[in-house]
């Protein structure tokens, strides 16, 4: 690197503004992704329209608490995000703000969401969308992470609720189908994982994290991953077939997780050196997708 690209760099870091590590930790990215699952829950849950009394608190208070734990989630990692290349750049391991900083601002923003969700949606959701904190944060973060090869399998259940989360907003109920959309997220969540755990297997070696693909090998790690794409495509066909959709959210569906299908057998039998994470990022526009196509399904061909 070049002295006047050294020095652009510094540069850069030092007018980075304090604010901007404070968003990051948040994981911002993931938590829209959280939150769309959410609207699409409300959305689904009501004939019509969202009333905005209970939509914007609920996606704000829904919104904090997933920041908070994506927080949590950065303080407790410290140190092994120090070390893997992966995370080394996030704010606590370069020191952009201090792990105390970081506790207080998770807390405030948690409490925050948690009063929001009480007090102007309902408990029922409030104490949900805690729950979801404390399995992703603590849960998943501090104990399965690092017991169990499984990890991610029970721990997506966190990472799974948004949609539920969304429903009860709206109708203080715990719906059948909207533990039906939690289940489309619980199953796709170890192949999109597993993906980058493939492609970061070195990483999670080097900080003795029990990674399927550190455990058990790439090999097999990319049979479950094809596995797991047959059983989400068999789960995405239930919304349909259970009458909570129409015939757009079939085809998207159904698209959608062939297409998915594809990238898992080319990594099992095809790999190059770019498969995995090329899986890993259709996986995100693949969820993505998926709940955009079901929100326009529930609109455009009412049931």
């Amino acid at each position: 690197m070049s002295d006047e690209m050294m020095n652009e760099t510094k540069m850069t870091t030092v007018t980075t503004p304090k604010w901007r590590a404070y968003y990051d930790i948040t994981k911002p990215r993931v938590v829209a992704l959280l939150v769309l699952t959410a609207v699409v829950g409300m959305s689904l849950s009501v004939p019509d329209g969202l009333p905005w009394q209970l939509f914007l608190p609920a996606m704000l208070g829904i919104g904090l608490l997933s920041s908070a734990a994506a927080a949590i989630n950065h303080i407790v990692d410290e140190k092994i995000d120090a070390i893997m290349g992966r995370t080394h750049n996030r704010p606590l391991p370069e020191g952009r703000i201090t792990v105390n900083s970081a506790i207080v601002f998770a807390f405030s923003i948690a409490l925050l969401g948690f009063v929001l969700l009480y007090a102007l949606v309902n408990p029922l959701t409030a104490y949900l969308t805690l729950a979801g904190l404390v399995g992703y944060s603590f849960v998943y973060t501090l104990y399965l992470k690092r017991a169990t090869p499984q990890n991610i399998t029970i721990g997506g259940l966190a990472g799974a609720i948004p949609p539920l989360l969304g429903w009860t907003a709206m109708t203080n109920e715990i719906h059948p189908h909207a533990l039906l959309l939690v289940l489309l997220i619980f199953t796709w969540t170890p192949p999109h994982f597993w993906a980058l755990a493939i492609h970061r297997k070195n990483d999670y070696a080097k900080v003795n994290i029990p990674m399927l693909p550190v455990t058990h090998g790439v090999n097999f790690t990319k049979t479950q991953i094809l596995l797991y794409t047959v059983l989400l495509f068999v789960v995405g066909l239930l919304p349909y077939l259970v009458g909570m959709s129409n015939w757009l959210y079939l085809i998207g569906a159904v698209s959608l997780n062939l297409m998915f299908f594809a990238y898992a057998w080319k990594l099992k039998f095809n790999a190059d050196e770019n498969t995995a994470m090329d899986t890993f990022k259709f996986s995100i526009i693949h969820l993505m997708l998926l709940f955009i196509i079901l929100l326009l399904d529930h609109y455009i061909l009412p049931l």
